[in-house]
């Protein structure tokens, strides 16, 4: 029997969006945004590395889910525009002004954006429950490349970790061997590239930290309970704190667009 590769999506996003209802509160990347930014700022990025060979001065490009501009930012540096696609208020309060960016305050299904060359969506569709929409959009978006990555290795997150110890085992998040398969099953024959980094998030203070897996966790959340979990897997780190995480395995999907 054949897999329905985009219907087994739906049910791990409908599966895990019942599990962690505090993840799907519209507020929740707004609060996480300082902390998010503080701990990826400072990691070396081989995506970019990836995204390199097809960079020129006189390209343009969009990053849907920009975040925090982490890929946006340096990008914009070798190219001529990039518009930057993120839902999230506290995201774009954390992405600088540049002369050639433009934010786009929305999600990607309703962004109403002008193709580009170069398309990035990086660590985006795991909580989309309708990828193929949302990947088609992307191909009429985009003229000469399509990046996208995900995990394949577990959320190396605090509050996943805090989570999980709290409550069990939960459902899985999509991962990128799921997202192959979509392709797949689309049409669609992509360049992979493997990339491993080390996953630390760095807190100001407990209080943050603690914030941070209250919002992953939802409504479930023991304050005694996880204020114990999350003070022994934190180390002290110069003025803050610090979870080393865990070495993450991502993929990245790459390709040139079928509609152009």
């Amino acid at each position: 029997m054949s897999i329905d590769w985009a219907e087994r999506w739906r049910s791990l996003v409908a599966e895990r969006a019942a599990a962690a209802k505090g993840h799907s509160d519209p507020s929740y990347w707004d609060r996480r945004a300082p902390t998010f930014a503080r701990s990826t700022q400072a990691r070396s990025d081989a995506f970019l590395e990836v995204v390199a060979p097809y960079l020129s001065p006189r390209k343009t490009l969009i990053d849907v889910g920009a975040g925090a501009g982490r890929h946006a930012i340096p990008l914009a540096e070798r190219l001529e525009w990039v518009t930057a696609v993120e839902p999230s208020e506290g995201m774009r309060a954390q992405i600088p002004h540049l002369d050639n960016m433009t934010v786009v305050a929305s999600s990607w299904e309703d962004a109403a954006v002008a193709p580009a060359d170069l398309l990035i969506c990086s660590h985006v569709l795991y909580g989309v429950e309708d990828p193929v929409p949302f990947i088609a959009k992307m191909e009429a978006s985009a003229r000469e490349r399509i990046f996208i990555m995900l995990r394949e290795s577990p959320m190396a997150h605090l509050g996943a970790l805090v989570r999980e110890r709290m409550l069990g085992q939960e459902p899985r998040l999509p991962r990128f061997s799921d997202l192959f398969m979509l392709l797949v099953q689309m049409g669609i024959a992509p360049d992979v590239t493997f990339i491993s980094y080390p996953n630390p998030q760095r807190y100001a203070a407990i209080e943050e930290a603690l914030a941070d897996c209250q919002a992953m966790i939802g409504d479930r959340w023991d304050e005694e309970k996880g204020r114990a979990l999350v003070e022994g897997l934190l180390e002290a780190d110069g003025d803050g704190l610090l979870f080393q995480g865990a070495v993450t395995l991502t993929g990245i999907a790459h390709w040139q667009p079928q509609t152009r």
